[in-house]
């Protein structure tokens, strides 16, 4: 099945909501960075949020971006999202090993520890929109459903999950994320909470073979869904040698002039997708001569 982004609205636009299935994106991920398990389902929760919350965002141009740094193994994340499905990221330690939690499962809030998280919308204005809330748990989900509670006073239920396979590659990933909006009736709030108590993990249910579709019926069937768009997502890095070209010119002329001076070629890795791009003496003389000018 193919990765995608459902948006939708139920109890007659008091609730809204965003589901996706993110399997290809998250091994993309996997395998581009090479990440141990734990640091796969990190990486993976964080990017399915951002996928969906890209998606929230109104213009062709708009970037979000989600950070965290603590003081755990992993030490922090970062994924960027635009608002039309597209999504790339990486993490600080990708080859943190730990032992499962208490309850059996990859320990994704002790790789994490104590923290913050930052989410920075950059909407066209003057200056980004930066919001920041403490880690609660570590575990992502719980940590932007307190983000947006606190620093967007939207209540909302956020749902994040990677299933790994023995080999370690990704078996399931997806998430979803419900929204009251202003004017929502306390009735349907508790009805809601009643409902959500219900649901065991997101990653059980991907793997009983329920889509995006089914999770949010089953979820929010009964307060008259209506789904409103379906967008394809994946794991996607824009960068490019022209680019990275560009980059390097900002260096300045006298580190890139050491640079030709060791007379060797150098290479420029792409932290977002992990890709080498090299550049010879000649390249790196033809980059000089343009930040002279």
């Amino acid at each position: 099945m193919a990765d995608y982004i459902l948006r939708a609205t139920a109890a007659n636009g008091q609730i809204r909501a965003f589901a996706a299935t993110t399997r290809g994106m998250v091994e993309t991920a996997r395998a581009a960075h090479n990440t141990s398990p734990v640091a796969t389902a990190a990486l993976g929760r964080l990017l399915t949020a951002g996928a969906m919350m890209g998606v929230m965002m109104k213009d062709d141009d708009d970037i979000l971006t989600l950070k965290i740094q603590g003081d755990g193994p992993i030490e922090g994340l970062t994924v960027t999202a635009d608002s039309k499905g597209n999504v790339k990221g990486y993490v600080f330690n990708p080859s943190v090993m730990l032992p499962p939690n208490e309850k059996g499962k990859l320990d994704v809030g002790g790789a994490l520890g104590l923290g913050v998280l930052s989410v920075i919308k950059d909407i066209g204005l003057k200056e980004p929109y930066v919001g920041q809330t403490i880690l609660v748990t570590g575990e992502i989900a719980e940590d932007l459903t307190y983000y947006f509670a606190t620093s967007e006073q939207t209540p909302s239920s956020v749902a994040l999950g990677v299933l790994m396979n023995k080999d370690n590659t990704v078996r399931q990933a997806g998430g979803f994320i419900l929204q009251m909006m202003p004017g929502a009736s306390d009735e349907v709030i508790t009805r809601l909470e009643l409902k959500l108590k219900e649901i065991t993990s997101i990653t059980t249910l991907l793997d009983v073979g329920n889509t995006p579709e089914m999770i949010l019926e089953y979820v929010l069937g009964e307060f008259g869904l209506e789904i409103n768009d379906k967008i394809p997502t994946r794991f996607y890095c824009n960068c490019t040698k022209e680019r990275v070209e560009k980059a390097l010119i900002s260096v300045g002329k006298k580190d890139i002039q050491e640079m030709i001076d060791d007379g060797k070629p150098i290479e420029v890795n792409c932290h977002f997708c992990n890709k080498n791009y090299e550049f010879s003496v000649d390249e790196l003389k033809e980059i000089l001569h343009k930040a002279v000018r």
